[in-house]
């Protein structure tokens, strides 16, 4: 089996040879910009269209080689890049230093010190120092933020951030990650804001210089094209990038109703059998039903196997029956795997009021949801707020109030279903071409 850097070895004759233009986004924009607005020759267009798709094919084929010079030797020595300053980073040999600041109008000066770039985003190493005399007020660094990221082709939006401040509240130290910029892009402008005693924001531009074959490439990148069906559409898993800061893995949903599932679920990732961590997922709404999970870097880059497993998501239960309420005061029934608790049913002025508590995430239908009394049946007139029932022992339900305007004792409870997190624990192995 070939591993990852005895592959980084065999494009080593091929960077000395071939390296990309330094001129690239001029040259692009000029083209771009110098393209006639009108058509005086079919053929000739038609031409000139594809010599410049086969030019730039093999602009993008030559100028992602400097990457793997980069970082060849260094892509699994285990730091974790988001967890230190930017100087602790360049120390290892990551990154592009910048050194780019701009000074506020009170005083405050925001420094950009560098970036880490790759294909499955930019992180952004800032820093934020008050003027001399000055700390951070109630709002924090929460005053500072910066939203995207802009350049040639690019326009990158803010994917996640976080940072400490200096013991004495004159210093913040911070890295936010971004969507991926444009290989092609010369230069970047970060636009800081920031918000103002009278409640208006005020914005900083800082522009800077990127250096394209610093960034990283990806360890894997493969297409997976595999699904798991369930109870109410499937999850298809459509991509895996795994890049030296992180692995992206892409997919989409195809439910049977409008709009993203309630909850997301929880996929894992496993590589040689070892569970990879979490950083979270996000619904992509500008792609569609998109969704991105995010893990940690892999472990080795010895890759024997690579799995996913989706071990929970929302599922949906059907009510066949009718539910007795005949003998409330914590009554529980089951139905599928879950349980659904009848905690009482009182006579109020207006009617009934029936107490029912379930798990956090399970959700009720209550478009139909009913009782019958007195052989009518009685739709629920009003819902109250959830509210936590603490059982002592550990565990948490929550409850709500459904009340009836009905004269009559309601004997059945008439439901059509619930939504809840329904455990699948299904696995689908990822296809790795360790020859690539």
């Amino acid at each position: 089996m070939t591993t990852i850097e005895e592959r980084l070895q065999e494009h080593k004759q091929s960077l000395n040879i071939v390296q990309a233009p330094s001129e690239l986004e001029d040259r692009l924009r000029n083209a771009l910009e110098h393209v006639p607005t009108k058509k005086r020759n079919v053929n000739r267009a038609m031409i000139w269209v594809a010599s410049l798709a086969a030019a730039l094919l093999l602009v993008v084929g030559t100028y992602q080689y400097p990457a793997f010079a980069y970082y060849g030797g260094k892509l699994f020595n285990k730091i974790k890049l988001s967890s230190l300053s930017f100087a602790e980073v360049a120390e290892q040999g990551y990154g592009q230093t910048v050194n780019q600041s701009t000074t506020l109008d009170d005083g405050t000066v925001i420094s950009i010190n560098g970036v880490i770039a790759d294909d499955n985003g930019l992180s952004l190493y800032y820093t934020v120092d008050r003027q001399a005399g000055s700390v951070f007020d109630e709002k924090g660094s929460m005053r500072y933020s910066v939203d995207k990221i802009q350049g040639f082709l690019t326009d990158s939006m803010l994917r996640s951030g976080g940072g400490n401040h200096s013991k004495d509240e004159t210093h913040f130290e911070g890295v936010d990650k971004f969507d991926p910029v444009s290989p092609f892009t010369r230069t970047l402008t970060v636009t800081f804001s920031v918000w103002l005693d009278n409640g208006k924001r005020a914005f900083y531009p800082i522009q800077f210089k990127y250096e394209a074959n610093k960034a990283m490439k990806s360890i894997i990148k493969e297409d997976i094209s595999k699904s798991v069906p369930v109870d109410q559409g499937t999850v298809h898993y459509d991509s895996i990038t795994a890049s030296p800061t992180s692995t992206i893995v892409k997919g989409h949903y195809e439910m049977d109703y409008e709009g993203f599932p309630r909850f997301m679920g929880k996929t894992n990732l496993y590589v040689n059998g070892s569970e990879v961590k979490s950083w979270g997922s996000r619904g992509l709404a500008e792609k569609g039903m998109g969704f991105e999970l995010e893990f940690d870097v892999l472990p080795t880059d010895k890759i024997e196997n690579v799995e996913l497993v989706l071990e929970n998501f929302p599922g949906y239960q059907k009510v066949e029956e009718p539910i007795s309420l005949a003998s409330p005061s914590d009554l529980s029934f089951k139905i599928g795997n879950e349980k659904v608790w009848i905690r009482s049913v009182t006579k109020t002025d207006t009617g009934y009021d029936i107490v029912i508590a379930r798990n956090q995430f399970t959700v009720l239908e209550t478009d139909n949801l009913s009782v019958q009394a007195g052989g009518i049946v009685i739709p629920v007139s009003s819902i109250s707020s959830s509210r936590p029932w603490d059982l002592k022992n550990g565990n948490i339900m929550w409850e709500q109030t459904y009340s009836f305007n009905t004269m009559e004792e309601p004997k059945w409870l008439l439901l059509d279903g619930f939504n809840y997190i329904k455990t699948y624990d299904k696995t689908i192995s990822i296809p790795v071409d360790n020859k690539k």
